[in-house]
């Protein structure tokens, strides 16, 4: 399959955009706990949305699972689970912290682990160093860093100027401390799912040997490992459901609409599956450097889920310097972001090149 960078970056954004989305209708939500819109949320999310989509563009599929080696099934279920470890953590950062800062530190430890750690492990590190392409990957990343860090700032500054009760008004339950650990925990926890993906890769070279399109090789690769991921989240949820006594309001409530938190958290599942159904696509058009699209979406998340945190009024009573420190981080981010898909362009063209 032929690579196409600009192809593959609008569809990296796409999944970026959803990703950043998904977390919005959970403000609708009334008369659940955390851990009982979350466990909901997750059925969707990490169960029905990848075996859908497998279903419907994978022919075959249990043979195309039942003809992966089994280590490459339970390394990816190991890894999925893993991640779903940063995806629980992440959940709670977002809780504790907004859309705007509960994203930019998770997603900034993850973009770097999850980019430069799968050619470390693989040995192809030193092509990154080796050629023009790999060098300005190299770079983008550190480009990130950079607005990454600019965002933390403003978050940092955020916390300063706001009083308790004015950061509550947009974050219900805001607690920088907690958040501040989870978000760390989540960033380097979600790094293992670029690892789930790399070890996944025999099933999907299954899936295109049983017909499926190449377009969609990656849908088989996530029912394994969200399938891991839902595991952590699962027993975390019921755990908390059982402790707090929450789980029955799964089937009654006294405050709220039941009907309306479950399509709520339908739509928000639904969105973030959407996430790795784009990334799946995307990754299949980034040519050599496919590692390089976990950047990419990465960074797209942290400036969409800022231009929601803005929506929600998380920053509403900080000063204009608190959001120029915002809005100049999420313009690094965006270069980044570029310099990124330039790395995969140069990328194909040198291999092309080598090639004749």
């Amino acid at each position: 399959m032929s690579s196409n960078p600009a192809v593959g970056l609008a569809l990296i954004t796409l999944a970026g955009v959803a990703t950043a989305c998904f977390y919005a209708p959970f403000k609708g939500v009334r008369g659940w706990a955390w851990e009982t819109y979350w466990l909901a949320f997750g059925v969707v999310s990490w169960i029905i949305g990848p075996w859908v989509a497998a279903w419907l563009t994978s022919p075959h599929l249990l043979q195309i699972l039942a003809d992966t080696p089994s280590c490459s099934l339970v390394l990816t279920f190991i890894f999925g689970a893993l991640w779903g470890v940063g995806s629980l953590t992440g959940g709670m950062a977002l809780r504790y912290l907004g859309m705007s800062l509960g994203w930019a530190i998770p997603l900034g430890l993850c973009a770097v682990l999850g980019t430069l750690l799968p050619p470390l492990f693989d040995g192809s590190f030193h092509v990154l160093i080796e050629r023009n392409s790999g060098r300005i990957t190299l770079v983008s990343v550190l480009v990130g860093l950079v607005g990454i860090a600019i965002c933390a700032k403003a978050g940092i500054l955020k916390d300063r100027e706001l009083s308790l009760e004015q950061k509550q008004e947009s974050i219900r339950d805001f607690d920088l401390t907690r958040g501040l650990l989870m978000a760390v925990v989540s960033g380097v926890m979600s790094a293992c799912m670029a690892f789930g993906i790399a070890n996944g890769k025999p099933i999907a070279e299954s899936a295109l040997k049983h017909g499926t399109a190449a377009i969609w090789q990656n849908t088989p690769l996530f029912c394994v490992v969200l399938l891991g991921g839902f595991m952590t989240n699962c027993v975390w949820c019921v755990y908390l459901g059982f402790r707090n006594r929450t789980l029955g309001s799964l089937v009654k409530t006294e405050n709220g609409n039941l009907a309306v938190d479950y399509l709520l958290c339908a739509l928000a599942g639904t969105l973030w599956f959407m996430q790795w159904l784009f990334y799946g696509m995307g990754e299949t058009k980034l040519g050599e450097y496919k590692f390089a699209g976990w950047s990419v979406l990465m960074v797209c998340i942290i400036i969409f889920s800022n231009l929601w945190g803005l929506a929600f009024r998380e920053w509403a009573g900080t000063s204009h310097t608190t959001k120029r420190w915002l809005f100049a981080g999420l313009i690094v981010l965006a270069i980044s972001a570029l310099m990124t898909s330039y790395g995969s362009y140069l990328a194909g063209f040198e291999t092309s090149v080598c090639g004749s």
